[in-house]
């Protein structure tokens, strides 16, 4: 894997480690609990959005470099090229960057709370960053016992979607929860996705991801399930009347979750295919949270 990727312009590796397409997953929990939050209210807050939206990007900043950072301590990156701690040989330098990245971020939610007074919404971004840390960060690494996927829908699930809509409405509501857990399925299924290509260097490193405890013909079998939830979700709580018809604009990204679906069972067992696997899990993520996004504005 490391020579393929060397073999690459070192333009593009820093384009890889950068990772431009992942901060969907910072503006998607965003997004989908204002719009929520706008459907059941009729105000939207410029300033509380674009702030959130800004903070959110900065700490999945944080999340990453940290992720990078952590992952170079146990060895598991040591065939990764694009890396950004293989990439600049600076540990401490990555490190602090993205602590930085982290300040910044708290800055805009505390900014946040001040104009509304309320430190609710403090409490529950300490909340998402506590639990992010304890993905890959000593002593957990609960990564490495295969809880990733659980803390990533937890923090960009229920956790991003209840604090999003909290900053425009200043309250909780049962129908951002319900879109919350749509949006966390649909973000687990990135990191899920992330692990086909790279089991080889997981079992060395003792991380025992999903598809290593499934192997990846398994795991690949259980990509429809797990793909197919949102759509399912999606359309009972429509038909119990929680989401307004207009989310079912949701299916138009079904064509994304079959390319995905196919493309995983196709390739499952060939790294060097499967690895953009995790893209167009970032592409599905993007378009079914934008579309149901769009369906509670209109609706």
């Amino acid at each position: 894997m490391t020579t393929e990727l060397i073999s690459y312009p070192k333009s593009n590796l820093w384009m890889a480690a950068i990772k431009p397409p992942m901060y969907s997953v910072a503006i998607i929990p965003i997004w989908v609990g204002t719009a929520v939050a706008f459907a059941e209210t009729q105000v939207f807050q410029v300033w509380h959005f674009a702030t959130f939206l800004l903070s959110a990007i900065l700490i999945v900043a944080w999340i990453n470099l940290s992720n990078d950072v952590f992952d170079s301590e146990t060895g598991i990156d040591k065939n990764k090229a694009h890396s950004l701690v293989n990439l600049t040989g600076n540990k401490p330098l990555i490190f602090w960057l993205g602590n930085l990245f982290l300040a910044s971020g708290l800055l805009g939610i505390f900014a946040i709370a001040f104009w509304q007074k309320d430190v609710t919404i403090i409490s529950l971004i300490f909340a998402c960053c506590g639990l992010g840390y304890t993905y890959q960060g000593p002593p957990f690494r609960l990564g490495y016992q295969g809880l990733g996927e659980i803390i990533c829908f937890i923090c960009f699930g229920p956790l991003a979607v209840a604090a999003a809509y909290y900053s425009q409405a200043q309250s909780f509501s049962m129908t951002s929860l319900s879109a919350s857990i749509v949006v966390g399925v649909a973000t687990s299924l990135i990191l899920f996705c992330s692990h086909f290509h790279q089991i080889a260097d997981d079992l060395t490193a003792g991380k025992k991801s999903p598809i290593v405890r499934l192997g990846t013909l398994k795991a690949a079998n259980l990509l429809p399930w797990l793909g197919g939830s949102i759509y399912l979700l999606t359309t009972i709580l429509t038909i119990l009347g929680s989401f307004p018809i207009w989310t079912l604009l949701i299916w138009l990204s079904c064509p994304l979750a079959n390319k995905l679906v196919q493309h995983v069972q196709e390739n499952h067992n060939r790294p060097e295919k499967v690895s953009n696997c995790k893209f167009i899990a970032v592409a599905l993520h993007f378009w079914s949270g934008l579309l149901l996004s769009l369906g509670f504005m209109i609706g």
